[in-house]
Formats: structure tokens, sequence, C-alpha cells
């Protein structure tokens, strides 16, 4: 198991050093890769600004970032059929999907409970 899908909440905990960051960051030292949608670094970017804290570039910049050019419609409507997710939990959801081409050869990594439902219900491996 090397790769990794890594959703905003993971590491919104790692920055703010939120209860349970030090497994996340154990989880994280176990994967080769760490893939995300740079959506991860828009939602990290935001939350920092608004609790006035530097943006975290260390842990970051070893992401290899999605950029999916086609429409991911067919991701979220999988997504979608697994169960119901918001709109940015959609998303995350819809790239890992993008990118793997085996999920149960994929951890998904999040702190959201119904994100990790569907995730799991896909077939992802929960990291």
């Amino acid at each position: 198991m090397s790769t990794a899908y890594v959703d905003t909440s993971a590491i919104v905990s790692v920055a703010f050093v939120e209860a349970g960051a030090d497994d996340i960051v154990r989880r994280l030292r176990r994967f080769r890769d760490l893939i995300s949608s740079n959506l991860l670094e828009a939602e990290l970017r935001s939350a920092c600004a608004r609790e006035g804290k530097p943006f975290p570039e260390n842990l970051v910049s070893g992401f290899r970032w999605i950029h999916p050019n086609p429409p991911l419609s067919r991701e979220m409507r999988a997504a979608l059929r697994a169960g119901y997710l918001r709109g940015a939990d959609l998303w995350h959801v819809a790239c890992a999907l993008y990118v793997a081409r085996n999920p149960s050869d994929v951890s998904f990594i999040t702190l959201d409970e119904r994100q990790a439902e569907v995730a799991a219900a896909l077939k992802f491996r929960l990291g």
C-alpha cells in the first residue's frame, strides 16, 4: 500500500494540532505517494486565514495534485450511488476515483465520517 488520497480534514487537523493529529501524521508517513485535489490547498489556506495562522507549506509540499481536465460526472455518479456527500466532499471522492484504477489499491484518509463511509463503500482502504 503506497498511495493515499488525502482529504482536507486530515491535513487541517495536523496544521492546527487538533486531537488525533499525531495519528494522522503516523498514517501519512506509511505512504510513498500522497495525492489530493488542489481543493485541499484552497480549503487549508482558507482555514489558516480564518484562524490567523500561517499557511504550512511543509504539509503540502510533497503532494501530487490532481487536476482533472474532463468532467468527473461518471465518478460523481458512482460516489453518490454509494451515499450522499456535500459538494467539496463529493469532489474529493470523485478525484480519488479519477486517479484510482482500482480503489482497493488506494487508501482514503479523512476525518469526515460520512466521506469515510462512502469511500469504504467504493472499496477504498481507510488509511
